[in-house]
């Protein structure tokens, strides 16, 4: 008898330690991020278009001295705070960010991207971290003649958009038998509507208003219908674990508020002195660049 007690005390005490290490590892796989595989192994590789302020442009100091910023890259940095990498971002025009995803070449894509089924093939998409919308803008002369979408759809009429873009494709479905013009950066859009080379242009509603606030001749004339209202990251095709984390962080920036206050800071510092576009080799803003923001400052 004292055995058999003394047997069932054991299988107890088993018992008891293997639920107790359940509970201890479960616990620890439920608090601990995934581990994840990179390109560059300890790093987090990001690629951005930074001419789509709030979310990616150069804020320029007092010395003139250009800073990658904005609401993208600041998520970034959050995104690789939690996954305990060390944040690597290419700056690259945007079609260029589309390709280094589909070749797999980068681990993440944070460019203002809408998660449009038709890139699915090449990226995966994380959860939306931003709602927004698509609009039709001209400038203030334009605006009572360009204000529907029938007026923008003739060959007489040119519309703008970003190569590779969304709004490239809205341009496409809603102004078919206008001029299209397709340019690399948003900021030679912008550039070509504000000297009349452009009638309209489709833009991104966040980024649009962005420009507004410093070209107050701006004009966003219309809503642009799209099913998906929203920013995502795009992930490199087929790293489950990288996707996942990358949501795990998104979901916690949500959680605790920091995706509005980042909106809200890249806002604030978009509103100040910046360039959007390109830096040149010596990884300063170029010269033509400078001076056309001379000029700029002169007329306003």
């Amino acid at each position: 008898m004292k055995k058999k007690l003394l047997a069932l005390a054991m299988a107890a005490c088993m018992a008891l330690s293997m639920t107790a290490f359940a509970d201890e590892t479960e616990g620890e796989t439920a608090s601990a991020p995934l581990e994840v595989q990179t390109v560059t192994p300890g790093k987090l590789t990001v690629a951005t278009s930074p001419d789509f302020a709030p979310y990616e442009f150069y804020a320029i100091d007092e010395d003139g001295n250009p800073t990658l910023a904005g609401f993208d890259i600041e998520l970034a940095k959050y995104i690789a705070d939690y996954m305990g990498l060390e944040l690597e971002i290419i700056p690259i025009d945007f079609n260029g960010v589309l390709t280094e995803l589909a070749t797999k070449s980068v681990d993440i894509g944070m460019s203002g991207l809408s998660p449009d089924p038709d890139r699915m093939d090449a990226m995966d998409f994380s959860d939306i971290y931003r709602g927004g919308g698509q609009s039709l803008v001209t400038v203030k002369d334009k605006a009572d003649t360009f204000n529907t979408f029938e007026a923008v759809n003739k060959p007489e009429v040119s519309v703008g958009a970003q190569i590779g873009s969304i709004q490239e494709t809205l341009a496409k479905e809603n102004s078919p038998e206008a001029s299209l013009v397709s340019l690399v950066n948003v900021t030679d859009i912008i550039s070509e509507l504000l000297a009349g080379k452009l009638d309209a242009a489709y833009i991104e509603t966040a980024v649009a208003e962005s420009y507004q606030k410093n070209y107050p001749e701006l004009e966003i004339v219309l809503d642009v219908p799209y099913d998906i209202e929203g920013t995502a990251a795009g992930v490199c095709k087929g790293n489950t674990e990288l996707l996942m984390a990358v949501n795990e962080a998104i979901a916690l920036a949500k959680e605790d508020g920091t995706i509005d206050k980042l909106y809200e800071e890249a806002e604030a510092l978009a509103a100040g002195e910046k360039y959007e576009g390109m830096l040149d080799d010596e990884g300063e803003v170029p010269e033509e660049a400078e001076s056309e923001a001379a000029t700029e400052a002169v007329t306003e």
